[in-house]
């Protein structure tokens, strides 16, 4: 596969994971485009690394989703969402 059919493969997946963030959590196509492209999942899909790449697209958005949780929400005890 050549490196321009390759990265047509890479923003079709990453476009298709950010509308399954979208539609999974309820937030809008801005914040799901800034929380993907925030999100360590997404260095390491674009780096191949695991084969990632090969995931399914809810999958994905599952990983990226709990990262972002993680990350700003690390103890919804605090905030009484547990």
């Amino acid at each position: 596969m050549s490196d321009e059919s390759n990265q047509i493969m890479k923003s079709a997946q990453c476009a298709r994971i950010i509308l399954c963030i979208c539609d999974m959590y309820g937030i809008s196509l801005m914040e799901a485009t800034d929380i993907y492209y925030g999100s360590e999942t997404a260095n390491m899909i674009e780096d191949g690394v695991a084969d990632l790449h090969c995931r399914s697209d809810k999958y994905l958005a599952e990983e990226v989703w709990n990262e972002y949780q993680e990350k700003y929400c690390p103890n919804p005890r605090i905030l009484g969402m547990a």
